[in-house]
């Protein structure tokens, strides 16, 4: 089923690149052994979820995509502000300098949709412009495994972060699908960057904590929102539904797991912890189980065949590919975890799909569609999809590359369909499915090994960090 999302972004730029995108694809139903019935060949979804980078960040110059090398910037502040060319500068990933990427930063890089702002965003602590920081990509040869998997599996040209923030609202959206207070997209003010507290944000977090808000009205309501704990939201947990309801509600259920690194104390997965704020499973018997600490326990699960229908994977912070954390460690990471279920007997009924969470402050040419009234939708963020029903090409020197506008309410879309869970009713209803990024008709295509600088025992020996994740 095509959802449609508001599409007022010119899609002929994007499918000037590659052809335009293909019709949907039938879906079909079938039922896998020792699987529950799907609506695809699909009966397990890894979602691997990293850190802070737009689409042109670390795509700039990949074959067949929309990127560049040169980005636009602005010279004066007043009406009469000119348009300027600024060159994007090779970095390695090993950002050592975070971004702002708070609401008011994207709505000073979006500039009424001309993205030609991102040079007067400026520093969260010093309040100087960023000036030409924002205008990086990364060079290639620093994330080879990311190139290699899009080069060998499906590519989203065109996914839009669902708001204009940071990491709070992107991994709320990546579990619910908008951070609406009523449980309604569209009908309540929504919550927008960061609690107050930097160190925690959910239900853990400190007594006087509060959210901010986005009104229906775009007005940026700072610290005027409840406690970080959907039990203390004005319409309650009930409201403030999320997959789980809908994977748990299911007969039989659906399994689940949500793999997060351990910090201290209950700080399980710290700022990056989606469920931290859904406060039946964080004083319920999932925290601890299908919220599950440390992330590397994926490779046991996968090893053990205990894998669940649905995962969710939250990286280290050195691992994440967030700035500021100096580290090149985030592609292995992610390639460990792809090995490991295209080497299992997972991997004919796996659709992996890698998304990162918010843009992190870098430059991207290609404007959201029509904004909304919940601050968003937000800027390109890079997706790939890694299934043995991976739409193919008819060349084997390239991946498929979709050009179909998606946003995160797409992957909530694209699981709801897989598992006939029904619709939240949030961005899930008005986001395209993913169909355009597989074809479930093919025959399943052989898993190749994704090579990369560090191995699976590198993050099994390796002691976590313990590292704060993320202030923004």
């Amino acid at each position: 089923m095509k959802r449609l999302w508001f599409c007022a972004l010119a899609v002929s730029v994007l499918a000037a690149c590659n052809g335009g995108t293909s019709a949907p694809i039938p879906a079909r139903t079938g039922m896998l052994p020792g699987s529950l019935a799907t609506s695809t060949p699909i009966s397990h979804i890894v979602l691997i979820v990293q850190e802070n980078r737009t689409f042109n960040n670390l795509f700039a110059q990949f074959p067949g995509a929309t990127g560049t090398i040169v980005g636009k910037g602005k010279k004066g502040k007043r009406k009469g502000a000119k348009t300027i060319s600024i060159p994007l500068t090779e970095v390695n990933l090993e950002d050592k300098e975070d971004l702002s990427h708070i609401y008011a930063s994207y709505l000073t890089a979006y500039d009424g949709g001309k993205m030609n702002g991102f040079n007067q965003i400026k520093f969260k602590l010093s309040g100087k412009a960023e000036g030409t920081k924002p205008y990086e990509y990364v060079n290639p040869s620093q994330i080879t495994p990311y190139w290699t998997m899009a080069k060998t599996y499906a590519l989203a040209n065109a996914m839009f972060q669902t708001q204009g923030s940071g990491s709070f609202t992107a991994h709320q959206d990546l579990i619910r699908g908008g951070t609406a207070l009523d449980g309604t997209y569209g009908s309540s003010p929504s919550i927008i960057d960061d609690p107050t507290s930097s160190k925690i944000w959910g239900c853990d977090a400190s007594a006087g904590t509060t959210t901010s808000l986005i009104t229906l009205n775009l007005k940026d309501e700072q610290g005027s929102g409840p406690f970080p704990c959907s039990k203390d939201f004005p319409y309650g947990s009930s409201s403030y539904a999320t997959l789980r309801d809908l994977m748990d509600g299911k007969s039989p259920p659906v399994s689940w797991k949500y793999y997060v690194p351990k910090l201290v104390a209950n700080q399980a997965g710290g700022l990056w912890n989606a469920f931290d704020v859904i406060a039946p499973v964080r004083y319920g018997s999932e925290w601890g189980t299908n919220v599950n600490w440390p992330e590397t326990n994926i490779f046991n699960d996968i090893s053990n065949g205990k894998l669940a229908a649905v995962s969710w994977v939250i990286p280290d912070a050195v691992h994440s590919d967030h700035p500021g954390y100096a580290s090149d460690t985030g592609p292995s990471w992610v390639a460990s975890v792809v090995n490991a279920i295209g080497q299992s007997s997972y991997w004919k009924t796996t659709a992996v799909i890698i998304v990162w969470d918010d843009w992190g402050g870098f430059y991207d040419p290609v404007a959201p569609p029509a904004l909304d009234d919940q601050g968003g939708p937000g800027f390109r963020v890079p997706m790939i999809v890694i299934s043995p029903y991976a739409r193919e090409t008819s060349s084997s020197q390239q991946g498929y590359i979709s050009n179909t506008i998606y946003g995160f309410g797409s992957i909530l879309a694209f699981i709801e369909e897989t598992f006939n869970l029904g619709s939240l009713g949030t961005t899930d209803k008005r986001c395209n499915s993913m169909d355009d990024m597989f074809n479930f008709n093919q025959t399943p295509r052989s898993f190749t090994v994704i090579s990369s600088k560090y191995s699976k025992s590198y993050f099994l020996r390796e002691k976590p960090s313990g590292l704060p994740v993320d202030t923004e």
